[in-house]
């Protein structure tokens, strides 16, 4: 396989010879260089002067006198310059979200040398012209949230608002660059533009080589013009013929006429990269933890191993690190891992959460960040280890070592902010910013870059060639990644001024996937066929379109755990070695970077209690319960309850849509007398077909009426979210030491209520559909559990008002004093911290058992829990 970086090394070897000291080689990112500079030395056969390395933001960067701001002073100067303009008593806390919204808009406009008093003239009579309709329900509710009240006219006073900002727009965005300006700073679209419209700035080199470009931005075509008219540019773009056939492909199609490609390949070297032989798997699994294994039983090939750096495992959702790491086998003996760890799943991370969870009352911001950047420096002198201790090893001393200097700076970083003035937020918006820097912040790997089987993103690919390639996560959403058009600009205008749209971020992804695949020869591409929360469920858009158009015979395979453990589970209940390492990569956090399953929910710890090996089977040999494969049309208990919650929630959310979240009397009772829409919702949920399932919608559309006059009695309240996820990282302390893992779950309703006795409490509602004949221990957990999340967060509760944890039965709520308040030894429960202490300790008490090496999995001796469980064939159980 001749890779594009050795046709690159061979014409520049053939065209300047060994002096390149003169020339500069430009790529979109740092990782190609180290291979192409490899490249070089091997053809020339002899010591070269290496050209120099830059990346295109370099590039920009070395040419400007100013210097691009982070990310949070951007932030707080947009937002002064948006109070000046427009007199708005509007906090930095409400403005932070669309600040970056906004901030995208003008880097993308100023990228793409747009005139922003056109741009923002047409954006104020599209609107004056048009009404809003185009919005969504989403984008609706969030500008409500933005703008805070304004009346139910969507068309008139949201019309109007629209108006008032949009009308400033390029008030602000020119009084913004003028106050970056005079601190010598400027965000990155600015930077670039200044560059390419200063026509006095002097480019050193005698040639640029500008190395596997795609879609490109104005001020990057600007910049290639510029330096082609002075001599200095050659281009040498990869592509084949597929893709430059596909609808992406017309982007660099179009820039080969102003920009010719130096490599002069015959069309048969171009056309059969993509279309000559390749053996090509799709696999689907349903849990990204199956696809992480995986890679085990992918690497146990010897010309894959024995290839080295032409094999390589690639993740577009890059949270499977940790996993991956874990399940790389022995006989691997070079690995280079080019995604840095998480800072976000070191202990570190979580240090300011926990101050500012335990002293909040006594710190105002600078001083919780004062304290914590003493501490720190104390930990840093100590270097205390992951676990307490001195680190075990180098490596482990050189982790922690990292993650404390890049907790200090980031700590470091927001105290400046904050003393200067320009950080002025209060503490959970603090919180907030702090959270969001962790999770963009990680620990780089040291290694050899270009040495043994290559770990990458999407993002590291660009420009390398691998034979053997692993295709991880590959679903809709993932490739192309997560693209949106959240925007202050319309997409009409968007398009007519050549600002960045969904169609150029697509086609960006479009040419990373068919690029990386164009010269491998072994492709196997796995996806999550399981839709969840964070997943549809589906195949990325280009798998779909190799199936249909590329010729290929694409083999297709479904992945189950059997086919990809490693070690068969076993029945035996002691927990060894192997099943102490399931446990850890399941529940531990610092090694399972998927927050949604290094997670403790309350049904997770419910099965343990009541049968450990119960808890075994489901959670650490992963067997997963098998379905009845009978289909009589019937609705089972399960089933019937989600499809009354997701009416309940579809229901609420249209309410809040349309009038807010506080809840009135005039809704509810208008909506107790629309019953072809309480009908029509349910239906568009089930599509009852038969006489039982229009039985059950029946009752479900009653118990939705029920619900609705449970709450006109209750109204007005407001609602705080609806199957809303909460979640809590926690430190249990274990035989082993300690472990970090997360506790949470889904909470069917999070409202405000005003009581009997004059308080306003937060109420943590579960409903239930069932009877209410015995109250389980199992629901008094779940509810307990996510009442103590609730009252502890400063995001959902910041007015520490109590809280309340609520089963709400609907088949028992008719009577007018219906009250679902749980109760518990005999005394209603207003206030849940009142059992934080012994709740919490028992939570961890049974997580530190879970953990304990010397506490086995042992089966239960009830054999009520033993009757309807799936697992009694595997281990006969207690009524065996």
């Amino acid at each position: 396989m001749k890779t594009f970086l050795e046709y690159v090394a061979e014409d520049l070897i053939s065209k300047y010879g060994t002096d390149l000291a003169h020339t500069a080689v430009v790529f979109p990112n740092k990782r190609a260089s180290l291979f192409l500079n490899e490249h070089l030395v091997r053809i020339a056969g002899k010591p070269i002067w290496s050209p120099a390395y830059i990346t295109i933001s370099d590039l920009f960067r070395q040419h400007s006198q100013l210097v691009a701001g982070d990310s949070i002073k951007l932030i707080c100067d947009l937002y002064k310059t948006y109070i000046e303009v427009t007199r708005s008593d509007e906090t930095l806390d409400h403005f932070y979200g669309w600040g970056q919204v906004m901030l995208a808009d003008f880097d993308d406009l100023d990228k793409n040398m747009a005139d922003a008093s056109k741009v923002f003239c047409n954006v104020r009579d599209l609107h004056e012209l048009d009404n809003v309709s185009y919005l969504t329900d989403d984008q609706v509710e969030s500008l409500r949230q933005f703008f805070s009240n304004f009346s139910e006219d969507k068309n008139t006073e949201l019309k109007q608002k629209f108006l008032k900002l949009w009308s400033r727009l390029y008030d602000i965005y020119r009084l913004y660059n003028e106050r970056l300006a005079s601190q010598g700073l400027a965000y990155e679209g600015a930077l670039y533009r200044q560059v390419v419209s200063n026509h006095d700035v002097h480019f050193e080199y005698d040639r640029y080589v500008f190395v596997g470009f795609n879609v490109l931005q104005q001020v990057e075509q600007q910049l290639f013009t510029r330096l082609q008219k002075e001599g200095k540019a050659k281009f040498y773009w990869d592509f084949d013929d597929y893709y430059i056939n596909t609808e992406a492909g017309h982007y660099i199609s179009t820039y080969l006429h102003y920009f010719p490609n130096e490599l002069k390949l015959t069309y048969g070297d171009i056309y059969r990269n993509f279309c000559r032989k390749k053996n090509i798997t799709f696999a689907s699994a349903t849990t990204e933890d199956i696809q992480a294994r995986y890679v085990s039983h992918w690497m146990d090939n010897v010309e894959r191993i024995a290839d080295g750096r032409e094999t390589a495992v690639v993740m577009c959702d890059e949270s499977l690190l940790q996993s991956v790491i874990l399940s790389i086998p022995d006989t691997v003996n070079s690995v280079n891992v080019t995604t840095g760890y998480p800072l976000a799943h070191t202990h570190f991370a979580s240090l300011l959460d926990d101050i500012a969870a335990q002293h909040t009352e006594k710190f105002t911001n600078v001083q919780l960040l004062d304290w914590a950047i003493a501490l720190l420096k104390v930990m840093a002198e100590g270097q205390v280890g992951i676990h307490g201790d001195e680190a075990n090893d180098d490596n482990e001393n050189q982790l922690i070592a990292e993650a404390l200097f890049r907790t200090y700076t980031v700590v470091n970083r927001l105290s400046e902010l904050v003393k200067s003035g320009d950080l002025i937020v209060d503490l959970r918006t603090l919180m907030r910013l702090y959270s969001e820097i962790v999770r963009a912040t990680s620990i780089p790997f040291h290694g050899e870059p270009i040495v043994g089987v290559q770990i990458m993103g999407v993002l590291e690919t660009r420009n390398i060639d691998f034979r053997h390639l692993l295709i991880l996560s590959c679903n809709e959403g993932n490739m192309p990644k997560g693209v949106n058009d959240t925007s202050f600009i319309p997409y009409s205008v968007r398009k007519a001024y050549g600002l960045t749209t969904i169609d150029n971020k697509v086609a960006i992804y479009a040419y990373y996937f068919y690029r990386l695949l164009q010269r491998a020869e072994d492709i196997t591409i796995l996806y999550n066929n399981a839709a969840d929360m964070t997943s549809t469920g589906e195949m990325s858009r280009f798998m779909l379109q190799m199936l249909v158009e590329s010729g290929h015979d694409i083999k297709r395979v479904n992945l189950s755990l059997p086919q990809v453990a490693t070690v068969i589970p076993s029945s035996d209940a002691g927990k060894d070695d192997e099943v102490m390492r399931r446990l850890h990569r399941r529940f531990d956090k610092t090694l399972n970077s998927g927050q949604r399953t290094a997670l403790f929910t309350p049904s997770s710890i419910n099965i343990y209690r009541s049968c450990p090996k119960k808890f075994y089977y489901r959670y650490v040999a992963a067997i997963a319960e098998p379905e009845d494969d009978i289909d009589d049309g019937t609705i089972d208990a399960p089933t019937f309850g989600d499809i009354f919650h997701n009416a309940a929630q579809t229901i609420y959310e249209r309410i809040i849509s349309a009038y807010g979240s506080t809840i009135t009397k005039e809704t509810l009772q208008k909506l107790l007398k629309d019953d072809d829409y309480i009908r029509g919702v349910i239906n568009d949920l089930m599509h009852p077909v038969n006489g039982i399932q229009l039985i059950n919608a029946s009752v479900i559309f009653t118990y939705i009426k029920q619900l609705i006059r449970i709450d006109l009695r209750l109204a007005p309240f407001t609602i705080i979210g609806l199957e809303k996820d909460v979640s809590k990282t926690i430190t249990i302390d274990t035989p082993r030491g300690k472990v970090v893992t997360t506790i949470g779950g889904r909470i069917d309703r999070l409202d405000c209520v005003l009581c009997d006795d004059g308080l306003q409490r937060i109420r943590v509602v579960d409903y239930k559909t069932g009877s209410n004949d015995k109250i389980k221990d199992s629901y008094i957990l779940q509810a307990f559990t996510y009442s103590l999340l609730v009252d502890e967060s400063h995001t959902l509760n910041p007015g520490k008002l109590q809280v309340s944890p609520a089963l709400l039965y609907i088949q028992h709520a008719a009577g007018e004093n219906f009250d679902p308040t749980i109760i518990y030894e005999k005394k209603k429960v207003s206030d849940i911290s009142e059992y934080r202490e012994t709740f919490t300790e028992s939570i961890h008490e049974t997580i530190s058992e879970i953990f304990n090496p010397d506490v086995p999995f042992n089966c239960t001796t009830d054999t009520k829990e033993c009757a309807y469980c799936p697992y009694c064939p595997l281990c006969g159980g207690a009524r065996g």
